[in-house]
């Protein structure tokens, strides 16, 4: 069975910092790229970064470049969303996933299913 836990959401003021974690089993998550995605209330689910199954390579939206760092390890299966310079409008449910390659690129969450549950970040200004 598919299971995506995501953890480490909560409320912070902006400027703040937040890391989220997310862990993966029940899948083959071997040889995959990972990605986080993020959906604001009202909005479509977006995509936020994404590392390549290697680790070495990343890939980021416009909106967190510089501000956020997507890491993984694969011996715990987990890939991790350093967040920093917090911004209102990045209050969103956050959300991670396998890719569908092993690269580091812009993943579309349409072509993805099997999501987990999420963890809210809430950034007040």
């Amino acid at each position: 069975q598919v299971q995506l836990v995501e953890s480490g959401g909560g409320l912070v003021q902006a400027g703040g910092s937040l890391r989220l974690s997310c862990a993966a089993s029940g899948r083959t998550f071997s040889g995959y790229a990972m990605g986080w995605f993020r959906q604001a209330p009202g909005k479509e689910r977006e995509f936020v970064a994404a590392i390549s199954w290697v680790g070495i390579n990343t890939y980021y939206a416009d909106s967190v470049k510089g501000r956020f760092t997507i890491s993984r390890d694969k011996t715990k299966n987990t890939v991790y969303l350093q967040m920093n310079s917090l911004k209102p409008d990045d209050t969103a449910v956050y959300y991670c996933n396998r890719g569908l390659t092993a690269s580091a690129t812009m993943i579309s969450p349409k072509l993805l299913d099997n999501w987990g549950q999420g963890t809210q970040v809430t950034v007040s200004s």
